[in-house]
């Protein structure tokens, strides 16, 4: 195999998570989602991480799963599994987009709380070509995300779509033209997410995402609400917006 297993970097209140397998398009091996889930976990376990950022080398994002790998593997719910956890990661996750992204990786992508890309990404999904049924964790987060037709357009119809399509149907949130203006957007929003009262932050995507999903945990939220209405974050940042300057956040 070309390229080497996802790493991972700690950087204080932020982790990222390189996909390193550029001759392939980042093509993803069973140990690599194996890897990436276990790097989840990890980060999961580490209440200071507050950012997840997501990347690939060289010139595309990711190609998706390496179907042939192994006989009779179910590559389904392996990428299920892998993009079920990276929607429910309790930091926030952001993914870079540099070029092309395919397959089960739009679906990883669409997992992410928020994508940027540059204008000549692509995405495109071969599913109903290969005979392959696009599972339900995909399906459901492309109508979701994208809606009913974007869904169809991209699943059935096989369409590809380019960085202005992804802009404009919202599988993108930001464009760019340039690898470096993409570095300097994608470090910009890294940085304004790491300024949040962490409380505030994760709590509310938290639930943002319950709601999506149609499984609000009332009591639960409640009890969030309260945690963040008692913390001294919420002190410091009323305290900083009246001397206006830069709350100092501890996260409690």
């Amino acid at each position: 195999m070309s390229g080497h297993a996802p790493t991972l970097e700690l950087e204080g209140s932020l982790a990222r998570i390189t996909l390193r397998r550029p001759r392939l398009a980042n093509r993803l091996e069973i140990e690599d989602l194996q890897t990436l889930r276990e790097q989840l976990r990890q980060i999961n376990a580490s209440p200071e991480i507050r950012v997840l950022l997501l990347q690939g080398e060289g010139r595309h994002f990711c190609s998706g799963f390496n179907i042939g790998a192994v006989p009779g593997v179910d590559a389904g719910a392996l990428f299920e599994a892998l993009s079920d956890d990276w929607e429910a990661a309790r930091p926030i996750t952001v993914v870079a987009i540099q070029g092309g992204v395919y397959g089960g990786a739009t679906d990883l992508a669409l997992a992410c709380d928020f994508r940027l890309g540059l204008a000549r990404s692509e995405m495109f999904v071969p599913a109903a070509r290969l005979g392959l049924h696009f599972y339900r964790g995909g399906l459901q987060r492309y109508v979701s995300r994208l809606g009913l037709q974007q869904a169809k357009r991209v699943l059935l119809a096989g369409e590809t779509l380019r960085g202005p399509e992804m802009l404009a149907c919202g599988f993108l949130d930001r464009m760019l033209e340039e690898p470096a203006e993409l570095e300097a957007a994608t470090q910009q929003l890294l940085d304004q997410l790491l300024a949040m009262a962490p409380l505030a932050l994760l709590g509310m995507k938290k639930h943002l995402n319950a709601i999506a999903r149609g499984d609000l945990d009332r009591q639960a939220l409640q009890a969030d609400i309260a945690q963040a209405n008692a913390s001294a974050d919420l002190a410091e940042g009323v305290a900083a917006w009246s001397e206006r300057r830069t709350p100092r956040f501890m996260g409690r």
